[in-house]
């Protein structure tokens, strides 16, 4: 069955992940997963990631995180999905539980999280919420 939104398939397997209290998940790879993984990874919502082989494509490890035994990741939500797609400038950014979480936007200076874009005063596709 095709996915209509390898973004959110790729939120929701690492959601289900540290729900089921996984060390790690495997999901198809992709130059936009890659980018986002990287924005969760400077912010210390995930361990790391790795490139590895399913079968005749390629897939990502992605290392979970968990703080005293709890899911470093809470909340994790698409924003802008593909019936409905979310634009804001760098000064209207959401700011998610008053700055504790992080939305991650995509710019045309490459994937960042909301405080990287308000400070290089760049706006764009709001992609999901973490908290």
């Amino acid at each position: 069955m095709a996915v209509t939104d390898p973004l959110g398939d790729m939120l929701t397997r690492i959601r289900n992940g540290q729900r089921a209290r996984k060390d790690s998940v495997l999901s198809p790879a992709s130059k936009l997963r890659v980018r986002v993984l990287d924005v969760l990874q400077r912010e210390g919502y995930i361990r790391g990631y790795s490139e590895e082989e399913m079968g005749p494509a390629k897939g990502i490890r992605i290392e979970l995180k968990y703080f005293e035994g709890q899911p470093a990741i809470k909340h994790v939500a698409r924003v802008s999905k593909p019936g409905r797609r979310v634009y804001s400038g760098s000064q209207e950014l959401p700011r998610v539980m008053n700055g504790l979480g992080i939305t991650i936007v995509s710019t045309p200076r490459g994937v960042l999280s909301d405080a990287e874009a308000r400070d290089q005063n760049v706006g764009g596709e709001v992609l999901a919420e973490v908290f």
